[in-house]
């Protein structure tokens, strides 16, 4: 099976930490269960605190982009719209 591999790169404002990583894992089950998912795993970065990674696998693009207009990604956006320090940074990649 091929997947599409992604990872997206989310940053909080100074002292708004706690506010997005609550609203990210908010967002792990139900990513979780939807239908597409293969992987959704968040981590933070230990070299830079406050620095959250998501590291995806999707069966296609078409469950990535259903993923992106989904209710619960429209909440965590709106929960966090005042805590991030840019807009999630999302990287699908490719292998070299």
């Amino acid at each position: 099976m091929t997947v599409l591999n992604t990872v997206a790169l989310i940053t909080a404002k100074p002292g708004s930490e706690a506010v997005v990583k609550g609203a990210l894992n908010e967002l792990l089950g139900h990513t979780r269960s939807e239908e597409g998912c293969v992987r959704y795993d968040l981590f933070e970065s230990a070299a830079t605190p406050g620095t959250f990674v998501t590291v995806e696998e999707w069966v296609s693009q078409d469950a990535l982009d259903a993923h992106l207009g989904s209710a619960h990604i429209a909440a965590a956006l709106d929960a966090t719209k005042d805590a991030l320090a840019a807009p999630p940074a999302i990287h699908p990649l490719t292998p070299a």
